[in-house]
C-alpha cells in the first residue's frame, strides 16, 4: 500500500473525527519516525507526549513482550503484581497516595471528580477549574475545560463548573464558596499555550481548599512523569495536593492513566463506586514500571532540565532574528514558542521539512520532545526551524 491507499481506505471505513497530518507513520525509534515512503521524522511532539521516554524504548519494549507471554489482561476482582508494583513505585515518588488506574488523562480526570464529589460533604458540588484550561473529551471532563471551544454541540453541561483566569488570585477569591468541593488545575497548561502557575497562585489555591474543606486537584497528564525535571509538576511548589491524574508518559506508548488520592480520600471509593474494565491490566503496569525504571536508570529528570534549558537557548537565539517571535516560556522540555500570527503553516513546513511540532491555541508552537531529546537532536530541529522561519520571512 502506498500513503493514498491508506488515506483512501480511512476516508472509506473511519470517522473522520481527527485532523490528521498527511503522512502514514510505519515505524518509530527513539525520537525519530519513519514514514511509509521511508522518509525520516525528528519527532519533538512524539505521540500527542505519550512517548516521554522516546518511540519503542527497549526497556519498554521488552517489558511488554514478557508480561504479553505471560498474562495480557485479568479482571480487578483479582489481585495482580504489576498493578501493585506500579502503585507502590509512583507513590514513593509522589506524596504517598493512593492509585486508581484506568485507561486515559479523560478518565483519570472523571475519577478524580467523582472522588471529589463523594469524599466531600453533600452540598459541595462546585469545581473551580481555569480558563484555557484542558481536562478530557469526556462529558464531566470536558465540562471541567475552561475553553468554550469545546463545549459547542454538547450543551447543556453538567452543573457546577465555575471558570477563572489562571494565575489570577482575585478571582480564585471571589469563585469560593462553601458549594466548592474542588479546584482542578494544571501545573503547567498545556492545550492552553504553556503557561505556567506562579507559587503565589498554587499557594493561594491549597490554602483557600483548606479553609473551605475543598480538595485540591491536579492534572498532571502532561506534566507528570518527568517531563518538567521533576516527577511531577507540583514538585516546583512548596505544596501537596489531595488529588493528582496522570497518564500520557505514564506507559510509554502504552494507554494507562492513573488518579492518586490521599490515603484517608481514596477510602472513600469504597467497591461499586468506580471501576475501570481494562484500568490496570498487567501489560499496562508492567510498561509503566519499565518507564520508571528507564528514567531512573538513564538519569532522564537531570536530562529533561538539561536539554530543556538547551532547547530554550536556541529558541531565543531564533527569537533575535525573528520579529514572529515574541517570546519563550515553559518549564523543562515542556516548551511554548509564543507567536505574532497563527503557526499552522509553520508547522505544515517544518513537518515536509522532517520536523514535527505542534501548535496549539492558534499562535503557540508547542514542544514536548522526550525526556531522551539530545543536543545534536535539538540542533538539528533548530536547523529545520530556522530555515522555515526565514523562508516565511522572505515569502
Amino acid at each position: 500500500m502506498n500513503t493514498q491507499d491508506v488515506l483512501s481506505m480511512f476516508g472509506q471505513y473511519v470517522i473522520a473525527n481527527y485532523g490528521r497530518l498527511p503522512k502514514v507513520i510505519t515505524r518509530g525509534q527513539g525520537n525519530m519516525l519513519r514514514d511509509l515512503e521511508g522518509n525520516e521524522i525528528l519527532d519533538l511532539f512524539p505521540g500527542w507526549a505519550v512517548s516521554g521516554i522516546g518511540h519503542c524504548h527497549p526497556k519498554v519494549v521488552a517489558a511488554i513482550c514478557k508480561q504479553a507471554g505471560e498474562l495480557l489482561h485479568i479482571d480487578n476482582t483479582f489481585y495482580t503484581i504489576q498493578q501493585g508494583q506500579l502503585a507502590k513505585l509512583l507513590s514513593e515518588r509522589a506524596f504517598g497516595g493512593k492509585t486508581f488506574f484506568c485507561n486515559s488523562g479523560a478518565e483519570a480526570n472523571e475519577a478524580a471528580i467523582k472522588l471529589a464529589r463523594r469524599h466531600t460533604p453533600r452540598e459541595k458540588y462546585k469545581f473551580i477549574t481555569a480558563e484555557k484550561s484542558f481536562h478530557g473529551r469526556t462529558l464531566a471532563a470536558v465540562t471541567a475545560t475552561g475553553q468554550p471551544k469545546y463545549h459547542e454541540g454538547f450543551l447543556p453541561l453538567p452543573a457546577g463548573f465555575v471558570y477563572v483566569p489562571y494565575n489570577d488570585i482575585d478571582a480564585l477569591h471571589q469563585a469560593f464558596d462553601e458549594e466548592v468541593a474542588a479546584v482542578m488545575i494544571e501545573p503547567i497548561q498545556g492545550e492552553g499555550g504553556i503557561n505556567e502557575a506562579t507559587p503565589e497562585y498554587m499557594q493561594t489555591i491549597r490554602d483557600l481548599c483548606d479553609e473551605h474543606g475543598a480538595l485540591m486537584v491536579l492534572d498532571e497528564v502532561q506534566t507528570g512523569m518527568g517531563r518538567t525535571g521533576r516527577w511531577f509538576g507540583y514538585q516546583h511548589y512548596e505544596i501537596t495536593p489531595d488529588i493528582m491524574t496522570m497518564a500520557k508518559a505514564l506507559g510509554g506508548g502504552v494507554a494507562i492513566g492513573a488518579m492518586m488520592a490521599r490515603s484517608e480520600i481514596a477510602a472513600s471509593l469504597i467497591p461499586g463506586t468506580h471501576a475501570s474494565t481494562f484500568g490496570g491490566n498487567p501489560l499496562a503496569c508492567a510498561a509503566g514500571i519499565a518507564v520508571i525504571e528507564a528514567i531512573e536508570e538513564d538519569n532522564l529528570l537531570d536530562n529533561a532540565q538539561k536539554m530543556g534549558d538547551y532547547l530554550r537557548t536556541r529558541l531565543e537565539q531564533l527569537k533575535e532574528k525573528y520579529p514572529i517571535i515574541d517570546h519563550i516560556r515553559g518549564k523543562g522540555l515542556m516548551v511554548g514558542v509564543q507567536l505574532n500570527m497563527p503557526g499552522a503553516k509553520i508547522v505544515s513546513r517544518c513537518l515536509e521539512k522532517g520536523l514535527r511540532v505542534n501548535c496549539t491555541q492558534e499562535t503557540v508552537l508547542r514542544l514536548m520532545p522526550s525526556m531522551t531529546i539530545t543536543q545534536a537532536e535539538i540542533d538539528k530541529a533548530i536547523t529545520i526551524l530556522d530555515t522555515v522561519l526565514a523562508e516565511g520571512q522572505q515569502a
